[in-house]
């Protein structure tokens, strides 16, 4: 077992409410819900920092490079769930 860190944060009200409603539907925790997102949340930024690292030395992906990539993410589930 992962050790844990407790913490108290502050959310905007209905973003906290938005967050209880999942967490309520999937029979979930708000804790595994919080460290869920914010799980997503780092990945996302050290993907986009990766692709800038990427451009800065290959230069800027064309449009029709990332329209490939967005056709390949959406192929592999990858994106947003609503």
């Amino acid at each position: 077992m992962s050790s844990v860190v407790k913490r108290s944060i502050s959310l905007p009200s209905d973003l906290f409410a938005a967050l209880e409603q999942e967490a309520v539907a999937e029979d979930r925790t708000m804790s595994s819900v919080v460290a869920e997102a914010t799980t997503a949340w780092l990945i996302t930024r050290r993907g986009l920092a990766a692709v800038r690292a990427w451009e800065s030395e290959h230069g800027a992906l064309t449009p029709a490079e990332l329209a490939a990539a967005d056709d390949a993410l959406d192929g592999a589930g990858v994106g947003l769930q609503p």
